[in-house]
């Protein structure tokens, strides 16, 4: 089974067209590179796969499930790291992981992106960085079948694009689907099984 689905997606915002006549497929265990300069429409498909927008056409299976009939069975089956951290600056490292109810060894996934030592100190006080590595751990958390990350090396030093590399082949490894929305094309060729090119919303 695929584990995504696009056919002939569009998506528009007003009169514009975010999306026009998107269509492709990942199959389960394989990671996928959506390039594109800054509108190109990255952001938008992501969001249409995580279910955070609905498209305006087309048809889109997310890991089995369409994501405008069966919105909430997708939820449940992916995790999207995205440009904004959604985290709570009063709170720290480990509340912010504990508040959301995810089952796993909070520690232990604090410890794989570096935040251990950390822990109980209020995310107000870390660094862009540290923040998307806290958004990194929430995303471990979750256990997804299908993991999207937009911009992920966005904000991190070179010990940072390290460990996003190190995750996303471990996910790959573990099965699970993982889609990369980035600038950095050359860095993620070599992790990628199969890219797809957007421009002005369509793939070229």
């Amino acid at each position: 089974m695929a584990a995504i689905e696009v056919e002939n997606l569009a998506r528009r915002y007003g009169r514009r067209w975010a999306l026009g006549g998107v269509s492709f497929r990942a199959e389960q265990g394989t990671v996928l590179m959506v390039a594109g300069r800054n509108g190109s429409g990255k952001t938008t498909l992501l969001r249409v796969l995580s279910t955070a927008i609905r498209p305006d056409a087309g048809k889109v299976r997310v890991a089995g499930f369409d994501v405008v009939e069966e919105r909430e069975d997708v939820r449940k089956q992916t995790a999207l790291l995205s440009h904004a951290s959604y985290l709570y600056d009063s709170l720290s490292a480990r509340e912010n992981l504990r508040v959301l109810g995810l089952q796993g060894n909070i520690d232990a996934h604090l410890d794989r992106v570096g935040l251990l030592a950390r822990a109980n100190d209020t995310v107000s006080t870390f660094s862009a960085g540290m923040r998307k590595r806290l958004s990194f751990a929430r995303m471990l958390l979750q256990k997804a079948s299908v993991v999207m990350l937009d911009e992920p090396y966005g904000q991190l030093d070179p010990e940072g694009f390290v460990l996003v590399d190190e995750v996303v082949r471990e996910l790959r490894s573990s099965g699970v689907t993982v889609v990369i929305a980035t600038h950095q094309v050359e860095h993620v060729t070599n992790l990628a099984d199969q890219i797809v090119t957007l421009e002005a919303g369509r793939i070229v």
